[in-house]
């Protein structure tokens, strides 16, 4: 069977959390809150997984400012190959830590304010969507109309 013709929860990016089921929004944002990328993941998956599928497809920019669910050494390693610095607070448990400048760190609160913004939308909030795609499809319709027009 091809990839394209499964079905089930994790192809349309719903998983089972402690909450319930839901779906985790990844997105990346510039300065100004517009949303650049979005990428859609079942909800217990981690966050680093869709920081590592992203990092890829990354515009150009100085600085990736994350929290501290985005700390791993190989995430550190490809922002650096693509001639960025990383903004990432380090983990509790880390042994060597990293340097990282706080009052650029404050500006991380755009990303929040994105989603803050595309939530307004109902259907964003609580996705009635069913099938991954249409939520997608509705994610950037929303951001659209949000941000870029």
């Amino acid at each position: 069977m091809c990839w394209w013709r499964k079905r089930g929860a994790s192809v349309q990016a719903i998983g089972r959390t402690k909450g319930g089921r839901n779906t985790k929004v990844h997105a990346i944002s510039d300065k100004y809150c517009r949303p650049i990328m979005f990428y859609l993941t079942p909800g217990q998956t981690a966050d680093i997984t869709g920081a590592t599928m992203m990092v890829e497809h990354l515009p150009a920019a100085k600085y990736f400012l994350a929290d501290k669910a985005y700390d791993a050494d190989h995430l550190r390693a490809r922002l650096k190959m693509k001639r960025m610095l990383p903004v990432i607070p380090n983990k509790s448990n880390r042994k060597k830590p990293y340097p990282f400048n706080k009052k650029r760190y404050r500006g991380r609160n755009v990303i929040e304010r994105m989603f803050g913004r595309l939530k307004d939308f109902r259907r964003i909030a609580t996705r009635y969507d069913k099938n991954a795609n249409n939520f997608m499809a509705a994610l950037c319709l929303s951001a659209l109309i949000c941000y870029w027009i």
